[in-house]
């Protein structure tokens, strides 16, 4: 454990989490930090201010994000040692979270710099609690790989973890993402497709992964927006079950080489493709 002293002689580094869609979600003590710090250091300055004009706050906005945060970051370090306070904002929802700040943070925590969160808004925890899916033990992804390959293999990695995992995911990649996910995880795995949280547009739509799949390849206007999946965990084997699994695998890897085992396993047992192949897989290593 390492707890660090906090030195009296420097300023505060808040990050302030901001609405993700409705302007009005700013909590009342994220908008009197905003107003009250020397500087707002901003994903998008042109975005962020909308949000200050929206709630009549007037601190100058520092343009802060990925191309330009290790370049500006030992100044805004100096500002902090000086004696200022500043605020960290990204476009939406909590800092860091899929947005620019961690080697910020990181650095001040090292100098002893204060840094306090003021939370607020986050789409992954507000499509989380209005899933209808478990929530006792969840697991954030952010963006899967834009690769179909790559996002296959991550996807393969999750496959069996006991908890609900939670992806955001892009308009222009929300189908091919649906397919790999439906085809990875299992058709019938149950999931909710949460899209434009808090905006005019918001919808959850709850439904196997084969369903919202084949829902948004058939609707272009289910296309459009920023998305979060939600999908729940694997269901839990049942001991008959797994018996009947193990044997069949058995029978099949003896007579057929393991491709058209696994594929004729699946079409026996109506279970996922993937996950019969990687146990029968780690039966024939075994």
């Amino acid at each position: 454990m390492n707890a660090e002293a906090v030195s009296n002689q420097t300023g505060v580094l808040y990050l302030v989490a901001t609405p993700i869609g409705h302007l009005d979600d700013l909590t009342l003590r994220a908008r009197r930090v905003l107003a009250e710090v020397d500087r707002i250091l901003a994903e998008d300055t042109r975005h962020s201010r909308r949000l200050l004009a929206h709630h009549g706050i007037d601190t100058p906005l520092v343009p802060f994000h990925e191309h330009n945060e290790d370049r500006r970051q030992a100044r805004v370090v100096g500002w902090l040692e000086a004696g200022h306070s500043l605020a960290l904002i990204s476009d939406a929802g909590t800092p860091l979270i899929n947005d620019p700040g961690f080697p910020l943070v990181r650095e001040c925590r090292r100098r002893g710099i204060r840094v306090v969160p003021v939370p607020g808004p986050s789409a992954v925890l507000a499509a989380l609690s209005a899933s209808g899916l478990p929530t006792d033990r969840f697991c954030y992804q952010g963006f899967l790989p834009r690769q179909p390959a790559a996002r296959r293999r991550r996807l393969e990695a999750l496959a069996d973890l006991p908890a609900t995992l939670v992806f955001l995911e892009s308009a222009h990649r929300i189908d091919g993402a649906l397919a790999d996910l439906a085809e990875v995880l299992g058709e019938e795995r149950p999931a909710c497709l949460a899209r434009e949280i808090t905006k005019r547009h918001e919808e959850f739509i709850n439904g196997t992964l084969g369903e919202l799949a084949a829902l948004v390849a058939s609707d272009p206007d289910r296309r459009r927006g920023e998305f979060v999946v939600v999908v729940g965990p694997p269901p839990a084997e049942d001991g008959g079950a797994a018996a009947d699994e193990a044997r069949v695998l058995e029978v099949l890897l003896e007579e057929l080489p393991l491709k058209q085992a696994v594929n004729l396993a699946a079409r026996i047992l109506g279970g996922s493709r993937n996950q019969l192949y990687r146990r029968a897989l780690a039966r024939r290593q075994g």
